[in-house]
């Protein structure tokens, strides 16, 4: 295990890798502490240190929050078999398990800390989050990206009414009853890729 950080009390961290099929006493409450922390210090880090438009400081702080980046931080971290599951679980460590136990640990540092809570958490983004290499970020796939920053953003249904064309297809995107942009591609995925860029252009300003 490699979270380069001594707890005082084990039990914050050994809850922080318990799953809620193994025990009552689980990450859940420190995983929704560790997701708060996280957008902060993240958005802290990028307010600081990154030089462009609200919508742009989104866009880069989804990237980092992702669950898709937590898993990746949740394998680096190399905590898998310290994980506890129970039997009622099977198969491999899901994407959006791994993510839960990375924004515990984010909470459980927190409140091991005490008065340096906040500090050691931000030690333990800045040494295990890439965040300075946020330039070299390249993340094409609108569609998870749009429907991170709305998540995050707004509290609404989202969909695509996706029709063929004589060269194509054709895609809206919807939040709500309210089309927020449309597109056209040669493909189903193409055309909702599309679509997915602009409203995220309309949205965030990018």
């Amino acid at each position: 295990m490699k979270i380069h950080y001594k707890f005082k009390d084990k039990g914050l961290l050994n809850r922080a890798l318990t799953h809620s099929s193994k025990s009552e006493e689980n990450y859940e409450r420190l995983e929704f502490l560790g997701d708060s922390i996280l957008d902060f210090l993240v958005g802290e880090y990028f307010f600081k240190n990154c030089d462009q438009s609200e919508g742009k400081l989104t866009v880069l702080r989804s990237h980092y929050v992702s669950e898709n980046y937590l898993a990746q931080i949740f394998d680096k971290l190399d905590i898998k078999e310290h994980v506890e599951l129970g039997k009622s679980y099977q198969g491999e460590i899901s994407k959006a398990i791994k993510a839960d136990v990375v924004e515990a640990i984010i909470a459980a540092i927190y409140l091991d800390a005490g008065v340096q809570g906040i500090e050691e958490a931000r030690k333990f983004i800045l040494k295990n989050f890439d965040l300075s290499n946020y330039k070299s970020v390249v993340d094409d796939n609108y569609k998870s990206k749009l429907q991170e920053l709305v998540q995050g953003n707004f509290k609404c249904k989202m969909q695509y009414i996706t029709e063929p064309t004589e060269s194509g297809f054709i895609s809206s995107f919807y939040m709500d009853e309210d089309k927020i942009s449309s597109a056209t591609g040669k493909s189903k995925i193409e055309a909702e890729q599309a679509a997915a860029k602009l409203a995220i252009d309309k949205l965030f300003l990018i």
